[in-house]
């Protein structure tokens, strides 16, 4: 006979007696986060860390741009009129008329003496009804009359002009009463005046607002707001939201742990509450609102950290971005949701445990005995199958291109990747227990723990190899990107190179006679003698020399010889007054194809003169005198089907058929030309790191012609310097470049290898004293019977170690998952890309990093327990 038992249904007496259970439960939680903080401080350090940096992030990310809609101020509307048309005042009243009250700035464009910098002379008023924004008072105080003037900071140093001084501009003179700027724009170089105070302007911009007419109906003048061009992709917001999501998933398998030590910690107490009369539910409502807790005061402290540190580097952030940035312009949309996604990874992190909790019977509890481990029993198979999903998912990411569609694929593949990883770790462990069997005693408990409480220790392992598979993907890109020979990345210039370039050639051949580069290198030579270098690099030279050669700039015609001449003393001078040497670089119309699919040759190729191999050491008795073209790029000489093209050799190919076709006409290119490596040559983008010799000059019968001068001074150039050489060029018509932002290809591999093991190490620190606490009796015991300190440091540091290791090894694989997958499928880089592997730095990931544990482990863990005998109660 069987008899079934229905547990009696809640009656109106019963919920009102769970609402003061409920909430008893709710305030232990709270008390038990105030009594046991230090225990609950890595978790909670975590959060305030992550919302922290995602209040930093977003504000920096979301505020760094300029806005696209900046010069409409407050306006809805802003129709713009050159100053030249006789309609203008019309145009102006008509809007006035139809609209109501419009805001007119007036901007004339004026240039520097003796430069070809420009600035605007401004005339708007301060008050108006919608450029307020676009306007700001430094010192002194705005023009009110005429005859007075307001400076940006920029004018008063290039002019050496202060508020009091007297300014002379558009053929008048102006007191300087004020010094003003354009939030929205640091670079916006102007001088303000009064309305009415600019005679001939330039542009007319009206701002208005037009409620209730589609823009269609104001004029092919008039943008709107709404019109404003967005900048496309991503936006920062999703990308900030997407990294915070990873970050609290981090927390969320880190929380794990530590809330399960937690909970077994107050094993006792809870088995005392539960005789009491305590539920499953309200024993997990106890575990669940220290979670919670927790995610909630660790939101709240890393806001107040966040703002905090941004409000530290907001001046730095407005000298970077050049536009001013509110101090509490923060972008809640995304720090809200952040906070919200803390909320939700402590909740997450601490109901596993809290349903384990629940399940141990009452007498067990009250015993204080923890239960077994509960066994594990997952294969693989599931792990594997995500991973090869992942794989192919990769893979069509790569195929799409790069358009958006290409990006929106990547995350779900990486959400499958992740997932994958995850499943895989437990059964890791697993296997890692199973091959401890025949291992010192010491290291094979160490092991075996890891086995047995893997439901555990296996969230730990799993953060710690998503961190890594962050930075090994980063790594195997970032390699093999940098590692193509044909499109070569990285700096264009060192700190201590600069380059003069000519005017843009907008029409003619581009070649100019071997004499006439003879004639510009002898002046050059001449120049270089001259004692008032810092007069030249002051921007001294004459305006109606600056004139000249800006007009055949505009016009785009070529240099003559005397201005190539005059370019060449200066870029001499220059040199000299850094201390440095200059190199005359000379082009054709040759370069250098690549017969065959994928990314093709980019950068310049130059002439590889004698002075050139002289100014970088390289005698010329080492070159090949049968070579064509020498580099620096490593592999490049060893590429098959390359060829140096001349001539019309794009312009006469046929439509439909192939630039690329190999080989190419005899009469329009060379195939297989002879490449040299030469170390010596400068290794930027932009500098000489490829080069035709003189022998395939003549051979070819190529025309050369002067393109750059390049500065190679001994130190670093300073700003200050910077500054002088681009007021040299400025004085000549020509342009500067100077060393670029973009990180070289180890900067980028290093930093992501350190941001691995780093986080790696924290997620250690923070996992293997949780993990050990688990069998601290286990430990009492071993102490009791004897065993040394040396015993208790072996089992932290194989802890440590194998949690380490596995990381390392699981993190690997599925970056090059990743990787391979992407590379198989893209046509730019291909499968061979991957052959540029960081090897050294994926060994200090696979082996210093578990060896930088286990030492640390070693010299930490070696304490004795306070108590043997004595078994805490909470």
């Amino acid at each position: 006979m069987t008899t079934t038992f229905d547990p009696p249904r809640a009656g109106p007496e019963d919920r009102a007696r769970r609402v003061p259970a409920r909430r008893a439960m709710v305030r232990w939680g709270w008390r038990l986060l105030r009594r046991e903080w230090r225990q609950q401080l890595l978790i909670l350090g975590l959060v305030v860390v992550a919302v922290a940096a995602v209040v930093v992030g977003a504000t920096v990310s979301t505020d760094t741009p300029a806005p696209s809609t900046a010069t409409f101020g407050t306006a809805q509307y802003l129709a713009s009129f050159p100053g030249s048309s006789p309609h203008v005042r019309a145009d102006v009243d008509s809007l006035e008329r139809r609209f109501g009250p419009v805001d007119v700035i007036e901007n004339q464009t004026l240039q520097v003496p003796g430069s070809v910098q420009t600035y605007q002379l401004r005339a708007q008023d301060p008050h108006g009804p919608f450029g307020g924004p676009l306007l700001s008072l430094v010192d002194g105080h705005y023009p009110t009359g005429p005859g007075q003037v307001a400076l940006t900071k920029s004018l008063e140093g290039t002019f050496g002009v202060g508020i009091g001084g007297t300014w002379h501009a558009a053929g008048r003179s102006w007191r300087v009463v004020g010094t003003v700027v354009n939030p929205d724009s640091l670079l916006d170089e102007f001088a303000l005046v009064s309305p009415g105070q600019v005679q001939t302007p330039t542009q007319v911009t009206v701002l208005f607002d037009a409620h209730g007419v589609t823009p269609r109906h104001l004029g092919p003048d008039v943008r709107a707001r709404g019109m404003a061009p967005s900048n496309g992709g991503l936006n920062p917001t999703t990308i900030v939201l997407g990294l915070a999501t990873v970050g609290m998933l981090l927390i969320a398998l880190v929380g794990v742990g530590g809330f399960t030590v937690l909970a077994q910690r107050r094993l006792r107490a809870i088995g005392m509450v539960e005789s009491l009369g305590a539920t499953d539910r309200d024993v997990r409502l106890s575990v669940i609102a220290n979670g919670v807790a927790v995610g909630a005061v660790g939101a709240v402290l890393g806001l107040v950290l966040g703002i905090v540190l941004w409000l530290a580097y907001r001046p730095i952030a407005e000298n970077d971005a050049h536009h001013v940035m509110g101090a509490f312009a923060l972008p809640w949309d995304v720090i809200v949701p952040s906070m919200a996604l803390a909320l939700l990874a402590t909740l997450f992190a601490a109901s596993r445990p809290a349903r384990a909790i629940a399940r141990i019977p009452v007498v067990t509890a009250l015993s204080g005995r923890p239960a077994p481990p509960r066994q594990v029993h997952r294969s693989a198979v599931p792990a594997v199958v995500l991973l090869v999903g992942a794989f192919f998912l990769f893979g069509l990411a790569a195929s799409l291109g790069n358009n958006n569609g290409a990006v929106i694929a990547v995350v779900p593949a990486f959400v499958v990747l992740i997932v994958g990883v995850i499943l895989l770790s437990p059964f890791a462990l697993s296997v890692v227990g199973r091959l401890a069997r025949r291992g010192p005693v010491a290291v094979r408990l160490a092991l075996r723990d890891l086995a047995r409480y893997r439901a555990r220790s296996g969230s730990a392992l799993a953060a710690i190899s998503i961190g890594v598979l962050a930075a090994v993907v980063v790594a195997i890109i970032a390699a093999g990107r940098y590692g193509n020979v044909l499109d070569y990345a990285g700096p264009n210039l060192t700190s201590s190179q600069l380059l003069f370039h000519t005017p843009t050639v907008t029409s003619g051949p581009g070649v100019v006679p071997r004499a006439v580069i003879k004639g510009a290198s002898t002046g050059a030579t001449k120049g270089t003698a001259s004692g008032s270098t810092k007069a030249t690099a002051s921007g001294s030279t004459k305006a109606t020399s600056a004139a000249s050669t800006a007009t055949a700039t505009a016009q785009g015609a070529l240099p003559t010889t005397a201005q190539l001449d005059k370019m060449a003393r200066d870029a001499a001078r220059f040199a000299a007054y850094v201390g440095g040497k200059v190199v005359t670089l000379e082009t054709t119309s040759a370069t250098l194809l690549h017969a065959a699919s994928g990314r093709n040759f980019s950068g310049p190729v130059f002439v590889a003169t004698p002075a050139l191999l002289r100014a970088f050491g390289i005698p010329a008795s080492s070159v090949s005198p049968t070579a064509d073209v020498l580099t620096m790029r490593p592999g490049l000489a060893s590429i098959s089907t390359m060829q140096l093209v001349y001539g019309n050799h794009f312009g006469s190919t046929p439509p439909g058929s192939r630039r690329n076709s190999y080989p190419c006409p005899k009469s329009q290119c060379l195939a297989n030309p002879v490449i040299e490596q030469v170390s010596g040559l400068p290794s930027g983008t932009s500098a000489p790191n490829t080069v035709i010799t003189e022998h395939a000059v003549h051979e070819l019968h190529l025309q050369v012609r002067v393109t750059s001068w390049m500065v190679l001074s001994q130190t670093t150039l300073t700003p200050s310097q910077i500054n002088d050489a681009r007021l040299v060029a400025a004085s000549s018509g020509m342009s500067v470049e100077t060393r670029n932002s973009a990180p070289s290809s180890s900067e980028i591999i290093n930093w992501a290898t350190v941001f691995g093991v780093v986080l790696a190490l924290c997620i250690l620190a923070m996992s293997v004293g949780l993990i050990r606490s688990e069998t601290a009796s286990e430990l009492r015991t071993l102490t009791a019977t004897g065993a040394s300190s040396s015993s208790r440091r072996v089992i932290t540091a194989t802890t440590a170690s194998a949690l380490g290791f596995l990381g390392a090894v699981l993190g690997t694989v599925g970056g090059y998952v990743a990787a391979i997958g992407f590379s198989r499928s893209n046509q730019d880089t291909g499968i061979s890309a991957l052959g540029h592997a960081p090897v050294v730095n994926l060994l200090i990931v696979l082996v210093g990093m578990p060896l930088v544990a286990g030492a640390a482990a070693w010299l930490l863990a070696g304490r004795q327990p306070t108590a043997i005998a004595r078994r805490p109660t909470e």
